[in-house]
């Protein structure tokens, strides 16, 4: 006979070691996290190079996009082609030691690339254009 019945406790979750793993997690989330310039959401498919050598620029450069289709972009911006020259003007007027370098698609028509050189020749910038490649495999 049992006089004393035995009370059941209710279940109760331990905050205590959830806050622990909580922390840690959140420590590898921002320890994992890349931070990088965005680029624009345009894919684009690089050429090889294999004289190319690496290049350290002394601060980040402007990005001149071209995508296969033919579209231009400065930075994430889009741009027209004709409206190129005087926005490079501008920007170099604003600051003359602007660094740019072009990123075309493989793909992109060899003229829309020809254009882009001219509207920097127009724009008086003078120098070596760095441009991004694929490395071969």
């Amino acid at each position: 006979m049992n006089f004393y019945p035995k009370r059941r406790r209710a279940p109760q979750v331990i905050i205590v070691s959830l806050i622990d793993i909580f922390a840690i997690l959140l420590i590898f989330v921002i320890v994992s996290t890349t931070f990088r310039k965005e680029q624009p959401a345009v894919t684009i498919r690089l050429p090889e190079s294999k004289a190319a050598t690496v290049a350290q620029p002394k601060k980040e450069p402007m990005i001149l996009t071209i995508s296969k289709e033919s579209q231009l972009y400065l930075d994430e911006k889009p741009v027209v082609l004709e409206r190129l020259a005087p926005l490079l003007k501008e920007l170099v007027k604003r600051d003359p030691n602007t660094f740019f370098a072009l990123n075309a698609d493989r793909d992109a028509p060899f003229g829309t690339v020809l254009h882009v050189l001219d509207g920097l020749k127009e724009a008086g910038i003078k120098g070596s254009l760095t441009a991004f490649m694929e490395r071969p495999k």
